[in-house]
């Protein structure tokens, strides 16, 4: 079956994995890094915020089964798309949104995505989530991988404790 790849930033990559992970059509989320020019750069140097780069997840998804559009849905009810700073407790370029299309067909379905969520009325703010041409994606180190799996009372304490958690509970309640 026919498969595509979507790139999103959300922030810390340890959160954007699960909301995707189990979803049917989806066959891959990994967490890496995407946006900058330096080439198969480090956790550190990402989180220098000199690279350019932003913390990202790529998921291999099967079209026919699970939509691009479904998966923009997913995406924008795990973030703050209003905060152009990064998100939640973690701060700095490296933690920015964003949405990074492969395809023209990408680009246009997030570019409709993301107006008819800023025409909504859900946020008081605009939403400020760039979408942008899709870069090389360097896989994330080993231990950053499925994090939610390989330490879910540390990715749980986190999500909890970074505000993501009550933010999307308050945001989007039981459409997350």
């Amino acid at each position: 079956m026919k498969t595509e790849k979507a790139v999103f930033a959300g922030g810390c990559f340890w959160c954007m994995v699960k909301p995707f992970d189990s979803l049917e059509g989806i066959e891959e989320v990994v967490s890496g890094y995407t946006g900058g020019d330096l080439k198969n750069p480090t956790y550190e140097q990402v989180c220098s915020n000199a690279t350019g780069h932003v913390e990202a997840v790529q998921i291999t998804f099967q079209p026919e089964i699970f939509s691009y559009e479904k998966l923009l849905d997913v995406f924008w009810t795990q973030i703050d798309p209003t905060d152009a700073g990064g998100q939640f407790f973690d701060r700095g370029e490296s933690y920015q949104t964003a949405i990074f299309y492969n395809s023209e067909e990408q680009r246009v379905a997030a570019e409709k995505s993301k107006q008819e969520l800023d025409n909504s009325g859900r946020f008081n703010k605009a939403v400020t989530t760039p979408i942008l041409e899709a870069k090389p994606f360097y896989l994330a180190e080993t231990h950053h991988q499925d994090y939610y799996k390989k330490n879910p009372g540390h990715y749980n304490r986190y999500s909890v404790g970074s505000g993501r958690t009550a933010f999307i509970e308050k945001n989007w309640g039981g459409q997350a």
